[in-house]
């Protein structure tokens, strides 16, 4: 079955090259979720101006013919600047960018999960702060493909204790730690205070927003199974070397 695609939005997630002359692109699209697209002569002079369109981080528009798993690019248009990010903002969009190939269904689209996408895309690129546009995403994210959590509820039905710390089931939410020795102790685990100030898309204080960073990670990596990201590997190296 053929179906045309016509000025369709997307944000390029990822862009390599295919043979001698094309681009396989992963895109996600406003209104067929994640996609691969075939680019066809972008190497030749005439196509450079959409192999430029077809960069990661880029907003798009374009026309193209889905014939099997792979779509046909007939054309692409970038419908603004991408943002300029370097270090570990530059980093950070990678991550954003293969967290979502890896997460989100081909094909199926997921309309929160493109709006959270462009929001995070614009935070990085007014510079905002990094840390906390990073956690909110991946509020959004799992929210948006359904396996989201209560932050202002813990797994035992009592409301979030802002003076609390809790562990992250990636099932049951946030269960609260009775003791330094229940769990991983202090490591591993976010406080309270940072559960209901991302309940309320407020940002915590500096100590509450780093508690955040492994526990969501861990609940991540029970939904990207037994491989972790290469982000991750790279953001953490950054963070050592700084």
């Amino acid at each position: 079955m053929t179906m045309r695609i016509e000025a369709e939005p997307a944000f390029v997630l990822h862009a390599r090259a295919y043979r001698e002359t094309s681009l396989l692109v992963e895109v996600l699209s406003a209104s067929h979720g994640r996609m691969g697209l075939l680019a066809r002569g972008v190497s030749s002079a005439k196509g450079q101006v959409l192999r430029a369109a077809l960069q990661p981080l880029q907003w798009i528009r374009f026309d193209a013919v889905q014939r099997g798993e792979l779509a046909q690019l007939r054309g692409a248009e970038a419908l603004d600047a991408a943002p300029r990010l370097a270090g570990q903002d530059m980093l950070a969009g990678f991550y954003v960018n293969e967290l979502v190939m890896r997460l989100a269904p081909r094909h199926d689209p997921v309309p929160d999960l493109y709006r959270a996408y462009g929001e995070v895309r614009a935070r990085l690129a007014l510079g905002l702060p990094l840390a906390w546009s990073l956690r909110r995403f991946e509020r959004n994210l799992l929210d948006a493909l359904g396996v989201g959590f209560d932050l202002v509820t813990a797994s035992d039905g009592r409301p979030v204790d802002a003076a609390a710390r809790y562990e992250l089931d990636p099932l049951e939410g946030p269960r609260r730690l009775l003791s330094e020795r229940d769990g991983q102790g202090r490591r591993g685990t976010v406080t309270g205070a940072a559960l209901l100030a991302l309940a309320r898309d407020q940002e915590p204080a500096a100590d509450d927003l780093a508690s955040m960073r492994l526990p969501m990670r861990a609940v991540l990596a029970h939904h990207l199974g037994a491989r972790g990201l290469k982000s991750w590997e790279l953001l953490d190296d950054f963070a050592a070397r700084r």
